[in-house]
């Protein structure tokens, strides 16, 4: 069985608070673009799931989320086959971009179907729940959604799934800890360190499904975006290079070190992708659009 497991933006993003389970409350608005990872699931003889992939980054035993979809419903419905699933990666793994969290959907919604558990959507999103904060998202068919919780509570947007947007994405050749930045932002709020700023899922939302582009860029917002920075500068550099080639619309995906500015059009990405990637030849840049549908993985 193949599969295609999509990238995500986080197109608002505001922490409200620590829960006493150690995750925060947060209010989000998730965007998912045609970047994308390929899954291949292939049924075994004996009892074992073996995972594989070509980067080197990705874990392959239990600790990737993938390995934990199996395991999981394997253990819930009783099931004794074993599997393979490969990977292959485009996703930059660690950037804010739900990598590890979109595969792990793709598996529960293939599985659900190789191994016929005919559970519905919500079931799964509900079992996606238990392995990340964000892969709940992932199980709908949606381009955008309004999440609350901890990003488990998915809310899809269906007035806005006529919209597509263009994007130019830059990923800098950063690891950042998710965990270690939510932990740097309960200290600098503790401290009264960090810019507060009136924003509103609200208005992203309205941007989505009445005003539409124009406005949109209005509405970005990040709580985590001057946490990053500060950790790691190079993240800034981006922003201001994007600033730089006019770009207007800019803003980092979940904890980072991803980048995206939002274009008017193709034309405008193109162009913009072209400038960006001579400025700084480590960077990764990559040219996406709103979308889930079957993608030509060969495109870059």
């Amino acid at each position: 069985m193949v599969l295609y497991s999509f990238a995500k933006l986080n197109l608002y993003l505001k922490v409200l608070n620590k829960r006493k389970d150690g995750f925060h409350n947060l209010s989000t608005v998730f965007e998912k673009i045609s970047l994308c990872d390929k899954i291949i699931l292939k049924s075994r003889r004996d009892s074992l799931i073996k995972i594989t992939c070509q980067d080197a980054d990705v874990p392959l035993g239990r600790a990737n989320l993938c390995y934990k979809s199996a395991s999981l419903l394997r253990r819930r419905f009783q099931i004794k086959q074993g599997l393979d699933i490969k990977i292959i990666k485009r996703i930059p793994v660690g950037a804010g971009l739900g990598g590890g969290s979109a595969n792990a959907a793709s598996v529960l919604l293939g599985l659900n179907r190789l191994w016929q558990l005919n559970l519905s959507r919500k079931k799964l999103a509900e079992i996606a729940g238990e392995i990340g904060s964000d892969a709940a998202f992932f199980i709908y068919d949606s381009s955008f959604a309004q999440a609350s919780g901890r990003g488990e509570r998915i809310m899809p947007l269906k007035k806005a799934e006529k919209l597509k947007i263009w994007h130019v994405l830059v990923v800098p050749k950063l690891k950042v800890s998710t965990p270690f930045i939510f932990q740097k932002w309960d200290e600098l709020s503790r401290k009264g360190e960090l810019t507060t700023v009136v924003s509103s899922a609200k208005l992203t939302t309205l941007a989505l499904t009445k005003k539409g582009f124009p406005s949109l860029g209005k509405a970005l917002f990040n709580s985590l975006q001057e946490v990053t920075i500060k950790c790691y500068p190079e993240v800034g550099e981006v922003i201001k290079a994007l600033s730089g080639l006019g770009a207007q619309a800019i803003l980092m995906s979940g904890s980072g070190p991803a980048v995206f500015a939002l274009c008017a059009s193709r034309k405008e990405a193109v162009s913009l992708k072209g400038k960006l990637k001579k400025k700084n030849r480590s960077w990764r840049v990559f040219l996406t659009a709103t979308g889930h549908m079957r993608p030509k993985l060969t495109e870059r």
